[in-house]
């Protein structure tokens, strides 16, 4: 009787793998671990796969990082925006600050990487469009679009991070209870405060002071001046 012969190594992509699903299993790891937690090692887990199999559909773990960020961007709807400038300005702020909170992990890559999604570039070019249109030269709307990413990121990381921190705590947080220990002898402001601190903290105020920010931006005599 022949020896069984062994049979020959399968070339190409292994066929119970599909970019769509490498993306799908790496963004349910993102939503419910963030972004640190997200490694090719990981991923292979989740997929029940080996790691060397990801290398076929994704060089590393940046283009994988690119690649899921184009596929949320791809999906971000297209809204009619006011004609007023500031209006129009307002909108697209609040608009990219509700999606990134829902998606969190975003905001940790971009933070952490030098990566960034073309096709969500449409946010940029209409907020910069927005401060042009309101009178402002191309240079202080790049600067104006800038203030405004930086309060929503800055925002993001302590706000969400904060909430959902408190989300899972048994007790208060020691800046809750440092601040609720403080005496108007040494702190006046904060003790006549004191007692509601934690919920003034956690109140949902994104929307006032993103409009307050942009308010100040467009209308800031020192910007003007530069023009």
């Amino acid at each position: 009787m022949p020896a069984e012969q062994p049979h020959p190594k399968a070339v190409g992509r292994p066929p119970h793998l599909s970019l769509d699903a490498i993306i799908a299993a790496a963004d349910r790891i993102l939503q419910t671990e963030g972004a640190e937690k997200l490694s090719m090692r990981r991923l292979a887990n989740e997929l029940n796969s080996a790691p060397m199999a990801l290398y076929y559909h994704v060089r590393n773990k940046d283009e994988l990082l690119l690649l899921l960020m184009e596929a949320q961007a791809r999906h971000i709807p297209r809204p009619e925006l006011p004609e007023d400038p500031r209006d129009r300005l307002i909108a697209l702020s609040i608009m990219l600050y509700e999606l990134l909170a829902d998606r969190l992990w975003i905001v940790q890559v971009l933070t952490d990487d030098d990566l960034v999604a073309p096709s969500a570039l449409w946010f940029v070019e209409e907020m910069i469009g927005a401060a042009v249109d309101y009178g402002h030269t191309p240079e202080q709307a790049v600067y104006i679009y800038r203030t405004i990413w930086y309060a929503i990121v800055g925002d993001l990381i302590i706000r969400v991070k904060g909430k959902h921190r408190r989300s899972r705590a048994t007790r208060p947080s020691y800046e809750d209870q440092v601040v609720t220990g403080l005496t108007s002898g040494t702190h006046p402001h904060l003790a006549a405060v004191a007692d509601r601190w934690a919920e003034l903290n956690v109140r949902d105020t994104h929307r006032q002071g993103l409009a307050a920010i942009i308010d100040g931006l467009l209308r800031s005599d020192e910007i003007a001046e530069d023009r």
